[in-house]
């Protein structure tokens, strides 16, 4: 028997199929049982297109076959079958595909398409194999060949038996090493945990012996062992099947039994798009966030398969991080797929599937947001910074998408509302929408900053989490109105006749603010004449973009880049202490000096600043009392 070489610089490119292109060895699996099905595909396609031939679902299927003693997994199909012809042209020529030209030679119809593409493949046999034997008889002959190698250096075709049609690859599994354990792949659970992960959805049944135990005849505790042959993958996903026939049931145990999660699904999202792009989709949005999701372990992407097979465990490329808590899976016909198909490559295609889908998520999220507000606040409440984080990321380059599914809290009414049910209940005259940032929403409701807004009757939305700012500041404006933080230099409200007068009391006590500022050093940018405050005696205001919130953010960073806001420290000169102030002023300027730290560190215990000196600060009112 003549032993043939490898023809297309076959050592090396079989030494690059073993050690480079798939990255985990359980993937032999995958592509043998692709192969199988892509056999019995061709049958198929022969009896559409000849009379004489007849097509029994039922005759066909592909199963396997571990023999630990022997060391040899089989993996049977009851398909086409190849010639000696076709053993050497398709096996002895690393890189042809069979299945490839057959597709292009070929139209295929009603939803049968061929897999593999490459030819490359069967021979990631030879990662989990160092000998592989292939027993075939093709359709329409009585004659069977074996085809035969241990790897690089070449393969023999000898005559062989065969009594029914199909294909027999049989491989001897290599001795386990220190570093690999080859005898996971004759071990029965392994066998079916891959079958279910990558081939699950392969249309026809894959079958599996499957050891059980019985009690013996005549005994009542001792039990033998017994085989049972059992299809192990399902052959129809639920994504096919058509949307009539299924209830909300059906998808939240599909939900489950991929361990999307332990919540119930709050959407269930279930597409069929065929035309120049076809594929299939089913997602879902959770109720609750995963404990790790807010954390760099939390890995996001949908299940990709091609033709039921999967391709990728998550394709990051088809979700945008701001919906990354979105699962499903994806199944396509028309995915460009590289060599392994293992990683998808970067096409049109993804792209294209990658819109519809964020498309299709962001209209469902707006349909759960006005039908069922309830439902959408817990939904945010979960995953709410996430969308926030859209808005900031990327230069705001998704504001667009994301400004109308967000909800703040509202002083008014106190609930969490939308940006346009604020916009639609803002008074004509009113100029901003009004913001104000604290560490919980009592914390924000006591805030002296507050006062004059709200005795104008506007809204104020509170910002409670660390993102809000930074997302407001990339939002800028919304429906033309600007944002206006509650604590910021110019409110934009028209003043009164009692706030002109406070005008004056600038110029007549400029030596005096002027000698505050002087005794607070470099702490703050200016001090001034309060036109917010009604109640309280002293707050901090801000000049420019950074803010006091967004300071504190940012100083809790790990690098801690010490950077810090233009603060103004402002007086309320209609509040008693400011008279105490003046007289200070006049006759006691110690005194003075006491007063203003003292009422520097009240604005800063107001906003939940650190006091810089506490020993100070308790000294001084000491000194007070």
């Amino acid at each position: 028997m003549e032993k043939r070489e490898f023809r297309a610089e076959s050592k090396r490119l079989l030494d690059l199929m073993v050690n480079s292109i798939y990255t985990h060895k359980e993937i032999f699996l995958r592509e043998l049982i692709s192969n199988s099905s892509d056999a019995i595909d061709k049958i198929y396609y022969k009896a559409l297109t000849d009379e004489n031939i007849s097509f029994n679902k039922d005759d066909y299927y592909i199963k396997i076959v571990a023999d630990k003693d022997n060391r040899t997994l089989t993996i049977s199909d009851t398909g086409i079958g190849m010639s000696k012809e076709e053993l050497e042209e398709h096996l002895g020529v690393i890189a042809n595909s069979g299945s490839f030209a057959f597709k292009n030679e070929n139209q295929l119809k009603d939803g049968y398409d061929i897999i593999g593409q490459f030819g490359v493949g069967f021979y990631s046999a030879f990662m989990v194999a160092d000998k592989v034997t292939v027993v075939s008889k093709t359709f329409g002959s009585e004659e069977a060949y074996k085809w035969e190698s241990e790897g690089a250096e070449g393969y023999t075709i000898d005559r062989a038996t065969k009594d029914i049609v199909g294909t027999d690859i049989i491989l001897n599994i290599k001795e386990n090493t220190e570093d690999e354990k080859y005898d996971e792949f004759l071990e029965e659970y392994r066998l079916r945990g891959i079958i279910k992960k990558y081939s699950d959805f392969i249309r026809y049944p894959i079958k599996l012996d499957i050891t059980k135990s019985k009690l013996k005849e005549g005994s009542e505790d001792e039990y033998e062992e017994y085989k049972e042959e059992q299809i192990i993958n399902s052959m129809v996903p639920i994504w096919r099947k058509n949307k009539n026939e299924l209830k909300e049931e059906d998808y939240e145990n599909f939900y489950m039994e991929k361990h999307f999660g332990f919540d119930k699904p709050m959407k269930s999202i279930h597409l069929s798009v065929d035309g120049t792009l076809r594929y299939n989709a089913i997602l879902f949005i959770p109720q609750e966030a995963p404990y790790d999701f807010y954390t760099k372990e939390y890995e996001k992407g949908l299940e990709l398969y091609s033709n039921g097979v999967l391709i990728m465990e998550k394709c990051a490329d088809l979700l945008p991080d701001y919906f990354s808590f979105v699962k499903g899976v994806v199944d396509s016909e028309d995915l460009s797929l590289n060599i392994s198909r293992e990683i998808l490559q970067h096409d049109r295609q993804l792209k294209l599937i990658a819109k519809k889908i964020e498309d299709k998520i962001k209209d469902e999220l707006n349909i759960v947001l006005k039908n069922n507000r309830e439902e959408y606040e817990k939904f945010f409440e979960s995953f709410g910074k996430q969308l926030k984080f859209g808005v900031y990321s990327d230069f705001g380059m998704n504001k667009e998408v994301l400004q109308d599914l967000l909800l703040f809290y509202s002083s008014k009414e106190k609930k969490m509302v939308t940006l346009d049910e604020y916009i639609s209940r803002m008074p004509e005259e009113q100029k901003y929408i009004y913001y104000a940032v604290g560490e919980s929403v009592d914390r924000i409701d006591k805030l002296p900053q507050t006062e004059v807004v709200k005795d104008k009757d506007y809204e104020i939305l509170y910002f409670t989490d660390d993102i809000d700012e930074f997302a407001i500041k990339v939002l800028m404006s919304y429906k033309e109105k600007e944002f206006k933080s509650v604590s910021s230099g110019d409110l934009g409200i028209e003043i009164d006749e009692n706030d002109k007068d406070n005008e004056k009391e600038i110029e007549e006590n400029k030596d005096l603010f002027g000698f505050m500022k002087e005794t607070l050093l470099n702490k703050i940018n200016e001090i001034k004449p309060s036109k917010r405050l009604k109640n309280h005696p002293v707050c901090l205001s801000t000049e420019g973009d950074l803010s006091i919130e967004m300071e504190k953010v940012l100083n809790m960073m790990p690098d801690n880049p010490n950077i810090k806001a233009d603060k103004i420290l402002e007086i309320n000169v209609n509040h008693p202490v400011f008279e105490t102030l003046k007289s200070a002023y006049e006759n006691d300027k110690e005194k003075l000096k006491l007063y203003t730290n003292l009422l520097y560190n009240q604005a800063l215990l107001i906003e939940g600043l650190p006091i810089e000196d506490p020993v100070e600060f308790t000294n001084n009112i000491c000194k007070l009392m």
